[in-house]
């Protein structure tokens, strides 16, 4: 339902966002592997840009809730920006730890590092 934002994902899939609703993870033969609202029990506003990192974790940008949180292959989402955003639409993540955020609220692109081991 009203798919928003799409990145490759490990093993040849795709991650989508979807407005007012949730992220689904498909593999590479377009076939649905699972929610992340249903997986992780957690509640999106309205999810935006989606990216993946290097470890196979998955982060999705929240614009209603202003946040961004990371998605672990294993083990619970942890929040990595809950303040300072007023709009988070795209996500990208860079091979050295460094998630950019382009905010449409403020009109420019924030980079925040987050990986804390080394690439």
């Amino acid at each position: 339902q009203g798919p928003r934002y799409i990145s490759p994902a490990p093993n040849g899939g795709f991650v989508v966002s979807e407005e007012c609703g949730d992220v689904k993870v498909f593999t590479s033969s377009h076939k649905l592997l699972c929610s992340l609202s249903s997986k992780y029990g957690h509640q999106f506003g309205n999810p935006a840009g989606v990216c993946v990192d290097r470890d196979g974790s998955i982060l999705v940008a929240d614009e209603q809730r202003r946040t961004v949180h990371l998605f672990p292959q294993h083990g619970a989402p942890v929040c990595l920006v809950s303040t300072g955003l007023r709009r988070p639409a795209g996500l990208a993540c860079s091979s050295f730890g460094h998630l950019l955020v382009a905010d449409a609220g403020e009109n420019c692109v924030k980079v925040f590092k987050y990986c804390v081991r080394p690439p």
